[in-house]
């Protein structure tokens, strides 16, 4: 009976020992005598007993990081720029066993893809277009990854780095330009001012007494301060009639 006993067990360890469980996220590649048959999807399945075998390949979006690479842009540029790609393997018996380290291979293409794409563009385009020249960037190392059996779905552009001296220049030129556009501002605004004075006045020479009247409303508001001073301007010729006035009388 105890002999009965130790053979249901052994037996029943035995045939666990063919039973895989792929977990969520995985497949699973089986292999008879080393051959390729099928892929396992996750949850419980059972093996040929001493004939075949189970890779488990992770199928789940991954994100690889782009090293720094050195490139030079087309205006001659010198720049340190990495990034990130973020992929799937959506072949998995391709990505084992067609291709050696698809990893590798995906990194290689993005740093080459990178390079090549920096070299083709000028520094201002580099900074001001990072996310085009990303996407540009994924359709060249997406194209190659078909064949991996592999989908990149994004790649991003993380750090940009230019020379200490190509920073002060642009620096100066944002300063520049924002001196630019201020003084266009204030030009323009006189302008503006100047045609409504113009108007103005035409408006307050047509009109009899209404300079007289601006004026006093003008030398009312100044006076409503006390700590103000009112400086009135006689026209050059007022003491003489004044003083013509006075004799007359």
């Amino acid at each position: 009976m105890e002999y009965f006993i130790i053979f249901i067990v052994l037996s029943f360890i035995f045939l666990v020992s063919f039973i895989k469980v792929v977990p969520e996220g995985y497949n699973g590649l089986v292999l008879r005598f080393g051959k390729y048959t099928r892929t396992l999807q996750p949850g419980l399945n059972v093996l040929a007993p001493f004939i075949e075998t189970m890779q488990k390949v992770d199928i789940r979006e991954q994100v690889m990081d782009i090293p720094t690479q050195e490139a030079i842009t087309l205006d001659n540029v010198s720049c340190m720029v990495d990034g990130i790609v973020r992929f799937q393997v959506v072949n998995p018996s391709i990505s084992i066993f067609k291709v050696q380290n698809y990893i590798n291979q995906i990194s290689a293409k993005s740093q080459t893809a990178l390079r090549d794409i920096i070299g083709s563009i000028t520094l201002d385009d580099l900074l001001s277009k990072r996310t085009e020249i990303a996407e540009h960037i994924k359709e060249i190392v997406d194209s190659a990854a078909i064949a991996w059996g592999v989908d990149i779905s994004a790649i991003e552009i993380q750090n940009i780095e230019i020379p200490a001296d190509m920073k002060r220049a642009m620096a100066q030129q944002a300063e520049a330009e924002r001196d630019r556009k201020a003084r266009i501002i204030k030009a323009e605004g006189e302008k503006e001012a100047a045609v409504k004075l113009a108007e103005a006045s035409m408006i307050l020479s047509k009109a009899p007494g209404a300079l007289s009247l601006r004026t006093l409303q003008t030398l009312k508001e100044i006076s409503a301060d006390p700590s103000e001073k009112i400086i009135i301007a006689m026209p050059s010729d007022f003491f003489d009639k004044a003083g013509t006035i006075i004799k007359n009388v």
